[in-house]
């Protein structure tokens, strides 16, 4: 999945260390997730997003996943 985790971080001089103490992870889970080698738990999506002052959509990108459930399926 996609994000703009590191275009967040750059904008406001943030270390992935930093985030990563923030929302209670390693610095490596923030790397995986930045280069899209791990998707983010929901909580863990939610709280980077609340550290932004951002709603979920705005940090990370859903797009692939639209359409897919309308049968009930994944």
């Amino acid at each position: 999945m996609k994000s703009k985790i590191a275009q967040l971080r750059k904008q406001r001089k943030i270390s992935q260390e930093e985030l990563a103490l923030a929302v209670g992870v390693t610095r490596q889970t923030i790397t995986s997730i930045e280069v899209g080698k791990y998707t983010a738990s929901l909580p863990l999506a939610y709280k980077i997003a609340k550290y932004f002052d951002m709603i979920i959509e705005d940090v990370f990108d859903f797009s692939e996943y639209e359409g897919e459930g309308k049968d009930g399926k994944l």
